[in-house]
């Protein structure tokens, strides 16, 4: 019979654990890399679903959320390659168009 505990009790070691996870593009595992934001934010909300219901094995839990740590990495690599291919059209003072990268901070 799964152990229900509270969320945050549940994952405080394990957290410790996936903080030490080295989150360079090269480190994400294969599988997760080749996600498009799309399908990589899908696996992430129904990894939060699963672990919000708490009804899953410990070890189960643990694995699952590492894993939700690359997808939200993933997630965060994907918008801001987005981000920095996003450009606005700018005129200048004498009227000629040019491109320049738009800043959305």
């Amino acid at each position: 019979m799964p152990i229900k505990l509270p969320m945050r009790k549940l994952f405080t070691t394990s957290f410790e654990k996936v903080k030490k996870i080295d989150m360079t593009k090269n480190s994400i595992p294969s599988d997760i890399a080749k996600l498009s934001f799309e399908d990589a934010l899908e696996q992430l909300e129904e990894i939060v679903r699963e672990l919000e219901e708490g009804s899953g094995k410990l070890d189960e839990s643990i694995k699952a959320y590492e894993r939700g740590a690359y997808l939200k990495h993933h997630c965060e690599s994907k918008l801001k390659e987005a981000q920095s291919r996003v450009e606005k059209v700018v005129l200048s003072g004498d009227g000629e168009a040019r491109l320049e990268s738009l800043n959305l901070d």
